[in-house]
């Protein structure tokens, strides 16, 4: 039996594949994602940077035989979903204060956490709100931190914004330009999305190496 995809959302939809959702919910699936990672801390794990370079793909003309996307709706949606989401996350952060993150049991999470402190205390408000946006698990967890620590509401905002649409943006016009760039583009689809989902990695993974070279220096001592 074939499943029309038309005639509504599939029965069964992997949310760590982005061409899974991008199937299943389209646009709408793209501001909601952003929205979750970007926004509440159940949605660490979620592929923002996956999910909007294949929506960049799709929106080309080869990208795919059953699913075309509009470039300008896969822009609004998904500055949509990582500005609320973003603004979300901080006001939570300022009514729950730091046991909101205090709860949390991922490990994932608790290194997010430590990364968007540094940030924070290293580079100050602005550049760490920016720089948090291109951070898996980071960019989740230092909207909630950056309002439990009492940032300013007009500079996370502003600044918040400004990484936001770099991320979402970029991403997008990256997989929009390789898309038309590349004929038949679909079918390098699953290679890039799994050199995407590993660079976005890498900097949580060298962080994470970072920190445990630093507890074995301490320990040394």
């Amino acid at each position: 039996m074939t499943l029309d995809l038309s005639a509504g959302p599939p029965l069964a939809v992997n949310i760590l594949d982005a061409q899974s959702l991008l199937s299943a919910f389209g646009v709408l699936g793209i501001a909601v994602v952003l929205f979750a990672e970007t926004g509440l801390l159940i949605g660490f794990f979620l592929p923002g940077d996956s999910l909007l370079f294949t929506a960049g793909l799709l929106c080309t003309t080869g990208a795919s035989d059953g699913l075309k996307l509009s470039l300008p709706g896969v822009m609004v949606a998904s500055a949509a979903g990582a500005l609320l989401g973003a603004q979300c996350g901080y006001l939570l952060g300022r009514r729950a204060g730091a046991p909101l993150l205090a709860r949390g049991r991922s490990t994932r999470l608790r290194a997010g956490a430590d990364r968007a402190g540094e940030l924070l205390e290293r580079y100050g408000y602005a550049r760490a709100v920016v720089l948090a946006r291109f951070v898996p698990v980071v960019r989740t967890v230092l909207n909630p931190m950056a309002g439990a620590l009492g940032v300013p509401s007009r500079t996370f905002t502003v600044w918040q914004t400004a990484g936001g649409l770099l991320w979402t943006q970029g991403l997008v016009v990256a997989g929009f330009a390789l898309g038309s760039s590349i004929p038949n583009v679909d079918r390098y689809l699953l290679p890039l999305i799994a050199l995407i989902v590993v660079l976005s990695l890498l900097p949580l993974a060298a962080e994470l190496l970072r920190a445990r070279a630093a507890r074995r220096k301490e320990a040394r001592r």
